[in-house]
């Protein structure tokens, strides 16, 4: 019996290695460039660029029910499913549009124009551009859920209140993580502002 259970930490053990160097190796993903203007408490107020993404539209808001979909959907785009089975690198965060007419979508590798990228294969997927926009941010960590990006929104709608900051469009969840990814794990929710 004694085997059995050193067999089985010891392959407990292996697994959380490869867990952490997977989670350290995702350190090198690609991340869209961005300038931060300001910051009130938690929140960052940032300004993005014009991105090319690729996204694909959700059934709902939920990030719970709509989120491994939504992923799956644009994952297959960049690992292959496209005119010239052509890979194109994983970049982050992964944003969900959280609005009645929700949205999913990777952020294209800076180093391609629109007409450079295959067209997908799915007619799920679009290719189209993000125009520049400042936003508002909250960061946390661990694992997503619905309850967990409302409670960052009620946050982050809490201090652009108190600060007469006047937001446009719908909120915003940004993760930056690998499901595999258990430590350091990083996400965002967000809300585009009108800047006076």
């Amino acid at each position: 019996m004694s085997k059995f259970i050193w067999i089985l930490s010891s392959t407990f053990a292996l697994i959380c290695i490869i867990l952490i160097i997977m989670s350290f190796a995702s350190k090198n993903v690609e991340t869209p460039e961005y300038k931060v203007i300001k910051t009130i408490d938690e929140v960052e107020i940032r300004l993005y660029p014009k991105m090319l993404v690729a996204k694909t539209s959700l059934a709902d808001k939920s990030f719970d029910d709509q989120g491994s979909n939504g992923f799956r959907t644009i994952a297959g785009y960049i690992f292959g499913g496209n005119e010239k089975n052509q890979k194109i690198a994983m970049t982050s965060p992964v944003v969900m549009n959280m609005g009645d007419s929700s949205s999913m979508y990777f952020v294209m590798p800076k180093e391609y124009k629109k007409e450079d990228l295959p067209q997908p294969s799915s007619k799920a997927v679009v290719i189209s551009e993000v125009a520049a926009k400042t936003i508002a941010v909250v960061s946390y960590g661990g694992y997503s859920s619905d309850k967990k990006i409302e409670e960052h929104i009620q946050i982050l709608s809490k201090i652009l209140t108190q600060n007469d900051i006047k937001t446009k469009g719908d909120f915003m969840f940004m993760g930056y993580n690998a499901p595999w990814d258990v430590i350091n794990r990083k996400n965002e929710v967000a809300i585009e502002i009108e800047m006076q």
